[in-house]
């Protein structure tokens, strides 16, 4: 008897995931091997949506709508979005009217256009199975009921995935295989020169360019803010209503504004980026031998953010091998081993955080051998 009671509870458990996407569990995830940058996206739109409908998979805040709307731009068409987390079947189909003996459905006035449009379908994965039904004639045909999208419209579909922690629903196998998919990653070069075109602060640009792996985090299990490229450009637009930099603005204030949009983590390492800007302690002026590093006990926050960056300079500019390897780059590897000889003295643990894997990116082989030669008690 217990069995066969588990068993109906299973039943109904697995009918709840279906109908409401509230329990992960029952939802699948999208498993693409294939990632495009935002460039490339782009131009993918440009060659496939024209014949085929496209949907585009990512991450929350990633650029997915940001880059529908260029889309629409450059193709010169306007750009109609619907959010399917809020649409019910009425929203898509219309409502019927009687004309004469016969009744028809009419669509919404925002969809039936007499020109050609882009239509953006956002979070189509997190509506429901009826309004998902409702969209297949639109997707495959183009059509709802008896109106047809003009001739030139263009059809494209988002959604988050539910490893995001995202509200997810399954979609039908009959839908996916109406789309044409493609999964999106952050780049962090083409975000800067998009960022460094659009003006964003240049606090938020400086930063990224020194810590390009703060661009995007992976939502985190609990309730609180991440970084992402957008939160990146919410704090940016916070930054300029504050007017920061051309007034003292307080401690306090940056505080909140970098907590309110940011990881934790990137958070606090933002707030001792900007304590650099006030102390003159700047990465670039260390490598230069014009500063030190800090060691008054009220910065350690700017140590730690200094001695990261300086982890992420390495990784980005000393090659993988050492065979025909610079004078100047020589220069630099020399110049870096006696920064962290000197960081050393200062905070031994953080100059060990340089050097230590610790399941991220090491450093590279050749670089190592030097460290462990001249500071080997550092390395182990």
């Amino acid at each position: 008897m217990n069995r066969i009671k588990q068993g109906v509870k299973r039943l109904a458990d697995i009918r709840f995931d279906k109908e409401t996407g509230s329990e992960q569990k029952g939802v699948d995830q999208m498993h693409l091997p294939v990632s495009v940058t935002q460039d490339e996206l782009l131009e993918v739109l440009l060659q496939v949506a024209p014949v085929r409908p496209v949907f585009i998979w990512g991450a929350p805040g990633i650029g997915k709508s940001a880059l529908v709307e260029k889309f629409a731009d450059e193709v010169g068409l306007p750009c109609v979005s619907l959010l399917g987390s809020q649409l019910a079947p009425e929203d898509i189909i219309g409502i019927p009217q009687i004309r004469g003996e016969t009744s028809e459905f009419l669509p919404p006035k925002m969809i039936a256009r007499k020109e050609p449009y882009v239509l953006f379908l956002d979070e189509l994965n997190a509506c429901t199975q009826e309004v998902q039904k409702a969209f297949y004639s639109l997707i495959h045909e183009r059509r709802i009921g008896e109106y047809h999208l003009p001739e030139g419209s263009i059809v494209i579909g988002a959604g988050n995935r539910a490893e995001d922690s995202a509200i997810v629903k399954t979609m039908s196998s009959a839908l996916l295989n109406r789309m044409f998919h493609v999964q999106l990653k952050a780049d962090v070069g083409q975000w800067i020169k998009w960022a460094q075109a659009e003006g964003l602060h240049p606090w938020v640009i400086d930063y990224i360019i020194q810590r390009p792996d703060h661009l995007f985090s992976e939502p985190p299990k609990t309730e609180e803010p991440f970084s992402t490229p957008r939160s990146w450009h919410m704090l940016s637009d916070a930054l300029k209503e504050y007017r920061a930099g051309e007034q003292d603005i307080s401690q306090e204030t940056l505080k909140m504004m970098a907590y309110a949009c940011l990881l934790e983590q990137h958070a606090g390492m933002f707030l001792a980026y900007t304590k650099t800007l006030r102390n003159t302690h700047l990465l670039d002026d260390i490598i230069a031998q014009k500063a030190k590093w800090p060691d008054k006990p009220e910065n350690r926050d700017v140590l730690y953010f200094l001695a990261q960056s300086f982890r992420a300079r390495l990784l980005a500019e000393l090659p993988k091998s050492k065979q025909g390897i610079s004078g100047g780059m020589l220069s630099f590897a020399y110049r870096a081993k006696g920064m962290i000889k000197e960081l050393a003295v200062i905070n031994f643990e953080i100059a060990q955080m340089i050097v230590a894997a610790d399941g991220a990116e090491a450093l590279p082989d050749w670089f190592m051998m030097e460290i462990i030669r001249d500071l080997p008690r550092l390395v182990g």
